[in-house]
């Protein structure tokens, strides 16, 4: 507990910047996945209103779910368009002034489908959930690299780990102010629409009051004084050498400091195997079931016979235990470290599947066995947010050198966002035809996946980014001879930061 409190004291800057960076990141894609649902009803009247107003005639009912089925989507199709735009923007203008632009696109988007109602134009919500995905999809991987680059050796666990905890925090309050007795009414849906511009306003201005990532400032700007007060105002006064130490060490490294494309960076052999673990975490993260478990909370409560106005506060109670797990993953993962909870989560995962495919199975023959479905799917929810959730963020950041982190956070943007398309668009056809024994095959990506990370992914807990990059060498090159960077770095970089 003192050495918690110590650190709070020497990084309060860090602690800050997290909270900032996570009010405008990840936050933000949690709460317009969440919400969204509470607004279904209202938003599919208000098209059919507008509809007959402007035509004379009610929408076919079909035009109606193609439409909202569009609204819905097209927050997707955004947040690829703006995924894959991520590394040439982080490479032209950096990090911070990204993420300061994309909240003035935030705050547009949110104004405009405010507004909505009062124009009488559904087309305004279309244009509007277009420019949240394109925000959302351009401020997640920035959130991840900032948080990765920002934080010290012994907490970069934990700060990579706390943009799992605002991804839930946003869907938790989604939910939250969805409630009919909030903003989830009649009357109130423009302003629950509108309310993903709070969170942006927040950062924009908060942000500029915070340093870029002090590995920027060094290894592409060569800003050393810059660097050296960036480290001062994040992690306090005192002696930091060996994460300089590790920068340097990091740039030795590098053939140069320019950033990699995409293809430059898919054609490069010595990051054959990094590639191929973000892909697999990142496939595994939408493949896992945790859609699947969302969607049938509802169906299993309607089984134990609940009533419907106290079902919306029951699953509110699944999105509030992955919080708290989050938090509990913010407080393990340093010590457990990333490959532990990687495997061990995947594989009780797993375990708590083939238990709710049992428990859903024979639900019509207990009264009790409903009851115990839904502990099941609780227990699953918290076993993902206290493990894999958090642990694939940190990982993200950690395998990937500066040059290369921004491409490769495009392809795991990139995937992630085909992985909801794919999901959103055939989900409804494999429940339809399998019902709950869709989750077998969640169970065969789950287990695929930690017989991967068992094999072939290193820990990188406590581990430096040259270290990680050797371990991964062994499979990039296998039995080719790979320099070894030496440890020394010139004294021209040895400085500490107090004053």
């Amino acid at each position: 507990m003192t050495g918690f409190l110590s650190d709070l004291v020497q990084y309060q800057g860090l602690f800050q910047m997290i909270s900032v960076l996570g009010i405008g990141g990840t936050f933000q894609i949690g709460f317009q996945i969440s919400s969204i649902t509470y607004m279904s009803q209202h938003v599919k009247a208000f098209i059919n209103e507008t509809w007959l107003e402007r035509y004379g005639y009610p929408l076919h009912q079909d035009n109606l779910l193609l439409l909202w089925s569009i609204t819905v989507s097209i927050f997707g199709i955004g947040g690829l368009l703006g995924s894959s735009g991520s590394r040439y923007l982080t490479a032209k203008y950096g990090k911070k002034k990204c993420l300061l632009c994309n909240n003035l696109l935030m705050i547009v988007a949110a104004s405009i489908m405010g507004c909505s109602n009062t124009a009488r134009s559904f087309e305004m919500i279309l244009i509007g959930r277009f420019m949240c995905g394109i925000s959302a999809g351009l401020c997640v991987p920035l959130h991840h690299q900032y948080l990765g680059e920002i934080s010290p050796r012994k907490m970069r666990g934990f700060a990579n780990s706390t943009a799992s905890f605002f991804w839930s925090l946003g869907k938790a309050i989604g939910q939250i102010s969805g409630q009919r007795e909030l903003l989830g009414s009649q009357a109130l849906w423009p302003m629950l629409m509108a309310s993903c511009g709070l969170p942006a306003l927040v950062q924009l201005v908060t942000l500029p009051f915070f340093p870029e990532s002090p590995p920027y400032l060094l290894m592409h700007k060569g800003d050393q004084e810059g660097c050296k007060k960036a480290i001062r105002q994040l992690w306090g006064e005192g002696h930091h050498q060996a994460e300089i130490d590790d920068i340097m060490r990091e740039k030795a490294t590098m053939k140069n400091t320019k950033i990699l494309s995409v293809l430059e960076l898919m054609k490069e052999p010595a990051f054959r195997w990094q590639l191929y673990t973000i892909v697999t975490l990142t496939a595994t993260m939408q493949l896992c079931g945790i859609n699947a478990i969302y969607f049938y909370t509802f169906e299993v409560l309607q089984a134990a016979g609940f009533d419907e106005r106290m079902i919306s506060y029951l699953t509110l109670s699944v999105g509030l235990s992955e919080l708290v797990a989050t938090v509990l993953c913010s407080s393990i993962i340093e010590r457990l470290g990333r490959k532990v909870l990687l495997r061990g989560g995947y594989s009780i995962m797993c375990s708590l599947l083939a238990g709710i495919t049992v428990t859903l199975s024979l639900q019509d023959w207990y009264f009790w066995m409903p009851y115990c479905s839904l502990c099941l799917i609780i227990l699953f929810v918290v076993v993902f947010g206290a493990g894999p959730a958090g642990a694939t963020l940190s990982i993200r950041s950690e395998i990937f050198q500066l040059s290369c982190r921004p491409p490769a956070f495009v392809i795991g943007a990139v995937v992630n966002w085909l992985g909801v398309f794919v999901i959103g668009t055939s989900f409804p056809f494999i429940v339809e035809r399998l019902k709950h024994f869709c989750f077998l095959i969640f169970m065969v990506v789950l287990f695929t996946s930690g017989i991967v990370i068992h094999l072939f992914l290193p820990e990188t807990k406590g581990k430096s980014i040259v270290e990680i990059t050797e371990e991964f060498n062994k499979l990039n090159f296998k039995k080719k001879h790979i320099p070894t960077i030496s440890n020394h770095v010139t004294e021209d970089y040895a400085f500490c930061t107090r004053l």
